[in-house]
């Protein structure tokens, strides 16, 4: 694949103290599909790590199947271990609809191109080896539309500003960290990934 559909970029800082970042991520393009997780190991520090690692882990090495698969098979895998919140995003290019759920306080923000915002209602909870019921979410793709993936660390005021609409992903994470509180209350990721129909109509 020649260039990228999706663009993405990534604010990270952990916890104000701590050295660990409690919150881990992976995202990934193929031809068919883009797949983008967060995760979230309950408190914070070096067993908060441990927990959201191993859930990503778990997403790399099967990426490629279906987002109820996914979240089962790392909610198995926690069994004993400090529980975590998920959110998954898939956006599949063929079908133009995208996929998510979150178990917990990650959530996803999306941004039409004419500035309509709309957030998502996670699932309640955590995973921590036990069964918990959720739900998959799938809408369909507008031809450009932003979507913004952020932890608890992420205060609602900072979700309110206009920069989340820029179509450079750079800049909105770049502006993000220079107008935010440099010393975080809590482990925060944000991911600003940008979708743009026309980068895949030019690689056909």
């Amino acid at each position: 694949m020649s260039e990228s559909i999706v663009d993405v970029s990534v604010f990270q800082k952990a916890k104000k103290g701590k050295y660990h970042c409690g919150d881990s991520y992976f995202y990934k393009e193929t031809e068919k599909e883009f797949v983008c997780a967060i995760a979230d190991g309950l408190g914070s520090g070096e067993f908060a790590k441990e927990s959201s690692q191993i859930v990503i882990d778990i997403i790399q090495e099967n990426s490629s199947t279906n987002i109820q698969h996914l979240i089962e098979k790392c909610n198995e895998q926690l069994q004993g271990k400090r529980g975590v919140v998920l959110g998954v995003l898939k956006i599949d290019f063929n079908s133009s609809t995208y996929s998510f759920s979150s178990i917990g306080n990650i959530c996803i923000m999306t941004i039409t191109d004419d500035k309509k915002r709309k957030r998502n209602i996670p699932n309640a909870g955590y995973l921590a080896g036990y069964h918990r019921p959720f739900k998959v979410e799938q809408n369909k793709l507008d031809d450009k539309m932003n979507f913004v993936m952020f932890s608890d660390g992420v205060s609602d005021k900072e979700l309110s500003k206009k920069y989340l609409t820029n179509e450079d992903v750079a800049t909105i994470t770049k502006t993000f960290e220079y107008i935010s509180e440099p010393d975080r209350e809590d482990d925060t990721t944000l991911i600003a990934i940008r979708y743009d129909a026309d980068k895949r109509k030019a690689g056909e």
